[in-house]
């Protein structure tokens, strides 16, 4: 066994105590139960490719360590599972994993039936093994890993997406708070950039999700997931080892298999739920800026986007729309009739979204916060006073979101709010962030847990509770909530941003690694305020942010009060076309945009990927963060560097298509391709069928196309390949239901003969207008093709054909 370093993050574990021998052992439904020293260790087989490890505290398990798991264990099916005991160990087979317990010493031992290894215990500091350690209330342990193995997850960090040789805190931080900076710079040198929180390596961030993969030299990853809410320190910075250490809570960790990345995510998707199916207008262009606007300026700003010719979705108010910063009030000398505001927007294809904060200002003249105190659904001190923070409205109280009752209560709040005509809800300054005052005194449950047990959980209760009174106000309708802070399990209830970011070179190029990190934790609806969020913009940096944001899954042009404006048209008429032209690429790949939402929302798959996602045996691309895949087939590889004019990329195995020249370039190379600022460098694979839509409407809404135009990419090797296009009404959740299209397009080479066929399942939906397919031809140029046996010609490379949702045959030479 490899030895780990006495320190694990920022915390020293060299007076912790492991546990070191497994007693009686004895048969549970799922594995296994053994004494632990004065302890006790189940371990429990939840599938086939996922086990789960628990050890108690003071002799007590916790079997409800977070919120972040939703499937009901209680029911899921039982795999079949063979238990061993020799000597010196205890063996547990399922059909994909092996788990080893060592008796004396304690060690845990998994590897996968192949042999193939997913875990080892390291020794720790006084030499002996670190299966499981405490101290006090802190438990940590050591495991062995390669000097080349390449570690991936954890939510929201900064840095590369590689996390080896860095170490990390999981716990949720208001970034740009200067008590946040000075907290966490503590302990280190202030020459690191870990100590600034505009720094490209600041840790930690808003959203601690404690999950991550561990990639071999072999490329097999296997996955961890840690259920534990409290803070946690992981170092991956020693070269042989790698530790975590808990400061509080149970040990309770689900080991999962792989080897394949994908199956990984959706397992840990399957544990902790699957993104909620946005609607089709969140996948749209969004402005917001934190501004004293009034209901005029809101107004003039939707004419500004329809007279330019900017496709928008949705406008958003910031804090200034509040009476006082108080949460779900309205400035009403600013916005005397909020109703018809949200009725006029709606009226140009606008939907509007307001911002809710968790800080209810502490005024007895404040109905809500009376409402709070008369049913005590605030959070209190150990003395059982009211906790008080201080956020904009000065002096606030903080739901209690653990009770149930102030779930329902916020929920409520939410949704009379929501029938003002508001479309979504955006939540802030949940991490919980309190201001000049620590949160450390806020607990929680009428006071009788602890603030650490629920602090990384806040945001996803309150996600939780909006999304609750959403849904009951609104059965059918899909939901939408943004959220700054967030936990394992978010990506149920909420998308994501990644917080107040600045108007930097380097946090464009930050979005990049951090969006593909926080989407291999489960979260793929996520994006980065375009521009930055602080400081004055320019217009290069603006132009590369708007191209390279368009094709992330969130899309918000969002800045903060007293900077400079950075509207799409704010810096000219040249930038403007090149903001525009981003846009509408962006809404012209909208059935691409949903399909690939719809593949998340069924299995977790990630929008925004890392290379690794897909190609996790091409070594370099454990490295490359600074490109990604949106889909599956269509790689982007933004410039992130002033004054750039090419672009140097790396493209995987297969064929790429330069999607404005339609040149081809084999795989497994790197290239140089033009990058001048009205290009970003953009491709399509080989084999693709890319679904587009014909024109560019000025929103999402009412718009359903009577023909969708299929750009077909062809492969210039024999073989098959296939793609998908899913369609729905885009609001409701009729789809779960039935009432949608599922196209699957096979394409077929052979030789010089090409053929596509498409099979077609769901019952449709009242709203499509789809009477055809345009298909257009990249990389050849067919002069007749075969349509279910009809000969038919195409025009400039693109032929349309009537398609009302039935199986096709499409044919034709090359």
């Amino acid at each position: 066994m490899s030895q780990a370093p006495a320190r694990v993050g920022l915390t020293d574990t060299r007076y912790f105590m492991p546990l070191s021998r497994l007693g009686a052992v004895q048969s549970i439904e799922r594995g296994i139960l053994a004494a632990l020293d004065h302890e006790w260790l189940r371990v429990e087989w939840i599938r086939e490719d996922i086990v789960r490890l628990k050890i108690s505290r003071g002799g007590h398990f916790d079997e409800h360590p977070s919120y972040a798991v939703c499937v009901d264990l209680n029911h899921a099916p039982i795999p079949p599972f063979t238990v061993a005991e020799t000597t010196t160990s205890l063996v547990l087979r399922s059909a994909r994993l092996e788990v080893i317990i060592g008796r004396d010493p304690f060690t845990i031992t998994i590897r996968r039936s192949d042999g193939s290894s997913v875990m080892t215990t390291a020794t720790g500091p006084d030499g002996r093994p670190w299966a499981y350690a405490t101290l006090n209330d802190a438990f940590a342990f050591h495991r062995v890993c390669a000097r080349d193995d390449a570690f991936l997850g954890l939510g929201e960090k900064t840095g590369r997406l590689n996390r080896k040789g860095r170490d990390f805190i999981l716990w949720n931080n208001d970034v740009l708070s200067p008590h946040g900076e000075a907290e966490f710079a503590v302990g280190r040198d202030p020459a690191d950039p870990r100590t600034k929180n505009t720094s490209t390596e600041f840790d930690p961030y808003y959203i601690s999700i404690p999950f991550f993969y561990h990639l071999d030299q072999t490329g097999n990853a296997a996955g961890f997931f840690l259920d534990n809410p409290y803070r946690v320190h992981v170092d991956f910075s020693p070269a042989e080892t790698y530790g975590i250490c808990a400061l509080g809570g149970q040990y309770t960790e689900y080991v999962l298999a792989g080897p394949r990345i994908a199956d990984i995510l959706e397992g840990f998707t399957w544990l902790t739920g699957r993104l909620a199916p946005p609607p089709i207008w969140a996948l749209g262009y969004h402005q917001c800026r934190w501004h004293r606007y009034s209901q005029t300026d809101i107004l003039a700003l939707a004419a500004q986007h329809r007279e330019r010719r900017i496709p928008c979705d949705t406008l958003w108010l910031d804090i200034e729309h509040m009476n006082g910063y108080r949460v779900f009030t309205w400035n009403h000398e600013l916005f005397p009739d909020p109703t018809a505001l949200a009725r006029q927007l709606h009226q140009q294809g606008f939907r509007l979204i307001t911002i809710v904060d968790p800080g209810v200002k502490v005024d007895p003249d404040f109905a809500l916060f009376r409402e709070g105190i008369a049913n005590d659904l605030f959070c209190r001190a150990a003395s059982g006073e009211l906790y008080i923070g201080q956020v904009w409205p000065g002096r606030t109280a903080f739901p209690d979101f653990v009770k149930p009752e102030a779930r329902t209560w916020w929920g409520e709040q939410n949704a009379r709010h929501a029938q003002l005509g508001i479309a979504g809800i955006w939540n802030d300054m949940n991490e919980p962030a309190t201001g000049a005052i620590p949160p450390y005194a806020m607990r929680f449950n009428g006071g009788h847990e602890p603030h650490e047990r629920y602090h990384n959980q806040y945001a996803l209760l309150m996600a939780m509770a909006t999304v609750e009174g959403l849904h009951t106000a609104f059965p059918n309708q899909r939901t939408f909530v943004l959220s700054r802070a967030g936990f394992a399990g978010i990506q149920r209830y909420a998308a994501n941003w990644m917080g107040d970011n600045c108007a930097r070179w380097d946090h464009l190029w930050m979005s990049m690694p951090m969006a593909m990190g926080t989407a291999l934790s489960g979260q793929a609806f996520i994006g980065a305020d375009i521009g930055g969020f602080a400081g004055d913009t320019q217009p290069e940096l603006f132009a590369r942010w708007m191209q390279c944001a368009a094709l992330t899954p969130f899309c918000r042009n969002h800045s903060a009060i007293g900077h400079i404006d950075q509207y799409a048209w704010s810096f000219g008429s040249a930038i403007e076309q090149i903001a525009r032209n981003a846009i509408e690429l962006r809404y012209r790949l909208m059935p691409y945009l949903v399909t690939a939402f719809i593949r998340t929302v069924e299995t977790g798959e990630p929008v925004q990927q890392p290379l690794v996602f897909a190609y996790q045996y091409d070594r370099l691309t454990r490295e490359i963060d600074d490109q990604f895949l949106l889909g599956r087939d269509l790689l982007v590889a933004p410039a992130y560097k002033p004054g750039t004019t090419t672009r140097q990329l790396y493209l995987p195995s297969g064929e790429w298509y330069d999607w404005h020249t339609d040149t081809r370039y084999a795989g497994e190379q790197f290239v140089v391709v033009p990058a001048p600022l009205d290009r970003l460098p953009l491709f399509a694979r080989g084999g693709a069928v890319v679904p587009l839509w014909p024109d560019v409407p000025a929103s999402t809404m009412g718009y359903y196309p009577e023909t969708i135009e299929l750009h077909l990419f062809i492969p210039t090797h024999d073989g098959v390949y296939t793609a998908e296009l899913h369609e729905d009404d885009g609001l409701t959740l009729a789809f779960q239901q039935g009432a949608y299209y599922r196209t699957l397009f096979r394409v077929e080479r052979r030789g010089h003969e090409l053929t596509i066929s498409g099979s077609t399942r769901g019952d449709g939906f009242a709203e499509c207008a789809r009477t055809s397919f345009t298909l257009v031809v990249h990389g050849a140029n067919p002069a007749m093709a075969v349509v279910n046996g009809t000969p038919q010609a195409f025009v400039n490379g693109r032929t349309t054909f009537t398609n009302r949702g039935e199986a096709f045959v499409f044919s034709f030479t090359v």
